[in-house]
């Protein structure tokens, strides 16, 4: 028995006492949800959902978050059923959020540090399969995120056992009882007592301290000051190794073996760690390198071009102007019409499809497409 459970038989006299305070969460929540046609969903499992719940409804841009039952075969399975084991349902929330205040990884970011991913037999003081964690995916985009989110976290070097939670096509989800719903807003003092002896607040502060608040990446613009660099430290435990090291240190990853070396889809590149547009698929070409190669910048206010005497060889440096990341070089033996050719590490970049281009705040561009 979990230690949630020693809790649940005196809920009925709480919502009893407490009916009409119900119905004005109730209400202010329908005010404030009239229009959901522009919300992404994200629907995720980090063991007990009332505290899910509580950690994503505190982000910036999410409308509200629904506990329920996720992943089973079984249809509208209760309370009781699930936390029995025997229904293949997790505990999970399905979080309504608008992608154009945070993105789906701004929203995993903050998941994976409240909660221990790195338990497959359950979360804290709920033990068994209905409390382990898992992220359901809704499209192919938000797999691909989350599959690079969990491969950041694991090479992040923040945690000391690997990653364990799986990430699984979306299948169904079912709305736990209303008394589940808001249960940190309905009964604040039984909430905090479970919260606290589950152990969750002591893992969170032990294992992230004060990186477990929520810090948005910054937007893109074309105003220079409205972006400030991250430290040292936040840039080593947000980038991974490669990144890290092409963009903070000059490195240079493997040719032929990068993300974007051969990416044929149309889009933009733009900065890994700030944000700003970089070049365009437009302006990509085969260059035979095993690097990704453009003819000339997207954004060319957005590049930084400095002398590179490091091999003993004068070559020209390509950096970007906010982040001052570092990029490549760029090299005369281009193709027309320009005959340059850029040549920049997939590392120190991020691709962004031109179906995700309004989304993601990078609307100008769509124009190139069309």
């Amino acid at each position: 028995m979990t230690v949630k459970r020693y809790i649940l038989p005196v809920v009925g006299l709480v919502v009893f006492l407490v009916g009409i305070t119900f119905l004005g969460h109730a209400k202010q929540k329908e005010i404030v949800m009239t229009d959901t046609s522009n919300l992404e969903i994200a629907t995720i499992a980090g063991g007990c959902f009332w505290c899910v719940e509580s950690d994503m409804e505190k982000l910036p841009g999410v409308a509200k978050a629904v506990s329920g039952y996720a992943g089973g075969n079984e249809k509208s399975p209760t309370y009781e059923d699930v936390s029995s084991g025997s229904t293949g349902h997790r505990e999970a929330v399905q979080v309504f959020f608008d992608p154009s205040v945070i993105s789906y990884a701004e929203v995993l970011d903050h998941y994976w540090k409240h909660f221990d991913p790195t338990d497959e037999g359950g979360s804290f003081g709920d033990r068994g399969f209905q409390y382990s964690s898992a992220i359901f995916y809704h499209s192919e985009d938000q797999r691909e995120v989350a599959e690079a989110s969990k491969k950041a976290l694991e090479e992040s070097g923040h945690l000391n056992k690997p990653v364990v939670t799986p990430i699984i096509e979306f299948s169904s989800f079912y709305d736990a009882e209303g008394y589940h719903q808001d249960y940190y807003k309905k009964n604040p003092a039984r909430y905090k007592t479970y919260r606290y002896f589950s152990g969750r607040d002591r893992y969170v502060k032990d294992t992230w301290g004060a990186d477990a608040e929520f810090k948005p990446k910054a937007k893109p613009s074309s105003d220079a000051s409205s972006f400030i660099k991250p430290d040292d430290a936040t840039l080593k435990a947000t980038l991974t190794p490669m990144q890290y090291d092409v963009t903070q240190h000059e490195g240079t990853e493997p040719p032929f073996k990068n993300e974007f070396w051969d990416n044929k889809q149309d889009g933009i590149y733009v900065d890994v760690v700030s944000g700003e547009p970089l070049f365009s698929s437009a302006d990509k070409f085969k260059s035979g390198t095993g690097w990704p190669s453009f003819t000339k910048p997207l954004s060319p206010d957005n590049i930084v071009e400095k002398q590179d005497r490091k091999l003993f060889v004068l070559r020209t440096e390509v950096r970007s102007r906010d982040a001052d990341s570092h990029l490549g070089h760029v090299f005369d033996d281009g193709p027309a019409p320009t005959g340059l050719r850029y040549c920049i590490n997939s590392a120190s970049m991020r691709f962004v499809a031109k179906g995700d281009l309004e989304k993601e705040g990078y609307g100008q561009f769509k124009q190139l497409f069309e």
